[in-house]
């Protein structure tokens, strides 16, 4: 949710940012007349609240005719009260419609433009030598791991089961994930897969991505993408002291409907309903927020190290992002089987946008309250085993474990075939 202080002072950063989108500025015009009409409605209100509050202490003194005639007008004026203070409730109401509908203001640095507008900032690692390399399915297939043919005889497509070394090496990824996050401080968190529709408005998933949410009508409730959202609300409402940054690690599952993806990437695992994943989530002061943001892409960094694959780091153009965040960087490691990079994790800064829809806030030096900055990065994911089976695959359809990976999963250094190639 947009700062009015900010729309008030200076609205062409607003408009620059809407541009730098791709977005309507008639969306900032909108926001200017609610909050005006808001304003006015408010004094209006207050005005006749104070006319009835001064009539009310002269009514005791007044006799006669004087008195009949105050009454008259106290009358009157208590309708007049009642329907000024309507106006102002759905003033206010428009006020927020109107900020929900307008995204966080583009951090300056950002690229601008769409999709492929985005600018690469390095690549690490070597991409392997492979002639002729399997993709992840077919390993995964040969290995015994990954099940797409039951999952959607079960569910459907885009759903799977990961089986024997399959699921050792999701569950020691994600292990491996938790055990980083809490070295570096992070707490980590098992969190709510179900949540309340403000958790999901509050982090901005039911704008431009709702059609991408699975929501259970019966109960109201919606299955959350990622647990950034149950970990945004787990502060709603409080004041946090805030002296250094409050980070978690969420382990969660996953559910996303992929509405706008009909016939992208429907073999294998790339892009499926369920999936898996440890995110970092990070509440600090406004100031903080940038040096954070590259702290959390730092820590996803050395997790990709771990797991030794090739990869590169983008900064995301304004225009592909989601409209909490102020910049995102994505991680993209290296897919032989597709010769291009395939994005594995991505983090956020979401400055005070999310913070201020769901009331998240800290004391200031001058024990004032002031809207929170939150961040937040993905650690580990089912996506991850694509690029790891493929970047570590052998001529004879084995994979070897990157070494960091070996103690979650049995001190395995290589994972054989159970099917004849």
């Amino acid at each position: 949710m947009i700062d009015l202080r900010l729309l008030r002072d200076d609205p062409d950063v607003l408009r620059a940012s809407q541009r730098a989108r791709g977005e309507s500025e008639s969306a900032v015009d909108d926001l200017i007349g609610a909050d005006e009409s808001r304003r006015t409605a408010v004094q209006h209100f207050e005005g006749l609240r104070a006319e009835q509050k001064q009539l009310g202490k002269q009514v005791p003194r007044a006799t006669g005719a004087e008195k009949e005639a105050l009454l008259a007008r106290t009358k009157e004026l208590s309708g007049e009260v009642k329907t000024a203070e309507a106006a102002v409730t759905e003033a206010e109401a428009a006020l927020r419609a109107a900020q929900l509908r307008l995204s966080n203001v583009v951090e300056d640095g950002a690229p601008a433009g769409g999709e492929d507008d985005y600018v690469v900032l390095r690549e690490v690692g070597t991409k392997p030598d492979i002639a002729e390399p399997r993709d992840h399915l077919e390993l995964g297939e040969l290995l015994g791991a990954i099940d797409v043919e039951r999952g959607a005889k079960v569910s459907g497509s885009r759903f799977y089961y990961l089986t024997g070394v399959g699921a050792l090496l999701q569950l020691g990824l994600l292990q491996m994930a938790i055990a980083q996050a809490v070295e570096y401080g992070l707490t980590p968190s098992i969190v709510p897969a179900l949540v309340k529709p403000e958790a999901m408005e509050g982090t901005g998933f039911l704008g431009a991505h709702a059609s991408e949410v699975y929501r259970l009508e019966a109960d109201d409730l919606y299955l959350v993408g990622t647990s950034e959202v149950p970990l945004a609300a787990y502060h709603s409402n409080e004041i946090l002291d805030l002296g250094e940054p409050v980070r978690y690690a969420g382990w969660s599952s996953c559910f996303r409907r992929e509405a706008g993806s009909y016939g992208r990437d429907v073999r294998g695992i790339i892009r499926v309903h369920q999936f898996d994943k440890v995110e970092m989530f990070s509440y600090c002061r406004p100031e903080q927020a940038h040096d954070e943001h590259l702290r959390l892409l730092a820590w996803e960094e050395e997790m990709l190290a771990k797991v030794e694959v090739p990869y590169r780091v983008i900064d995301t153009a304004a225009g592909d992002l989601g409209s909490s965040a102020a910049r995102k960087y994505d991680c993209e490691a290296w897919v032989p089987s597709q010769g291009r990079y395939r994005e594995v994790t991505s983090t956020s800064n979401c400055t005070t946008f999310q913070a201020r829809r769901l009331n998240i806030r800290y004391r200031d030096e001058a024990g004032k309250p002031q809207i929170a900055a939150t961040l937040n990065g993905t650690l580990a994911t089912t996506r991850w085993i694509v690029p790891i089976l493929e970047n570590h695959q052998r001529p004879d359809g084995s994979v070897t474990v990157p070494k960091a990976l070996q103690p979650y999963l049995g001190g395995r250094d290589v994972l054989e075939p159970v099917k004849r190639s």
